[in-house]
Order: structure tokens, then sequence, then C-alpha cells
């Protein structure tokens, strides 16, 4: 299976099919995930949510990659790719989210930039109506 990865970006950690983790996980690399994790997953590098993976946790990660199921908030810095065998419930904020053709997001996203935005308010718009005057907001 393809992950898009360049060949000088190798997997650091794996966690197999059949493999049952709790508690609070924080690593640097790429971290590829097939069987169960309950809990909390931190890192700034790359994270892959093998196809058969269940994880049922909070995620802020700088990228990753969803071939399995997620129940959870993702928070990420660079980009989320949920692809078709990808099942995510639960909101995502990323400033990137590519989500491929039978992919299931459940949940609500915030595309999240580095640059501030300011917000433009309108103030009150004037009608005439038959000679009155008449204020809307």
């Amino acid at each position: 299976m393809k992950f898009g990865r360049n060949a000088s970006e190798q997997i650091c950690g794996f966690l197999d099919k059949g493999t049952n983790v709790t508690g609070e996980l924080e690593y640097s690399g790429t971290l590829r995930i097939d069987g169960n994790f309950h809990g909390s997953i931190n890192t700034g590098d790359i994270l892959i949510i093998g196809e058969h993976a269940m994880i049922h946790a909070d995620i802020k990660v700088g990228e990753i990659e969803i071939h399995g199921k997620v129940f959870g908030n993702i928070e990420c810095k660079r980009r989320v790719e949920i692809f078709p065998t990808g099942r995510v419930r639960g909101d995502i904020q990323t400033p990137v989210l590519i989500t491929h053709s039978g992919a299931m997001l459940d949940g609500r996203t915030t595309m999240a930039s580095d640059k501030s935005e300011e917000v433009t308010l309108l103030g009150r718009a004037t009608v005439r109506h038959e000679g009155s005057r008449q204020d809307r907001s």
C-alpha cells in the first residue's frame, strides 16, 4: 500500500494489527498504527492510521493520513487526508483537508491558517418604503 511518502521519509514506528494500546502517545518521526489505540496522540510529525486501525483519541499532529477509523478530534498543523476506507467521527482543525471519494467525516471542520483574519461588520441598511424611512439591521 502506497502512502505518498518519499523514500527518505520512512516509518519510524509501527503498531500492528491486533495491538491494543491505551495511554498518552508522544513521538517524533512517522508512526503507523494498524491496531487499536485509546487515549491521546501528540506529535509535530506524521501519523498514518492504517486500514485495520481503530483509534479512540484526541490527536494533535503535523500531518495525518487516515485509512482506518478515528473517533476523536484532530488538530493538524499541515494536512489531513482521509482515504476511501477512512472514517472520522470528530472535529477537524487543519489548513488543508483532503477527502477521497468514499471517505466519511462526521464532525465539524475548521480550516485554520496562520494569518489572522479581520471581520468586517456592515452598518445598518436604509430602506425607503412608501415615503417613510425604515432602518434594518
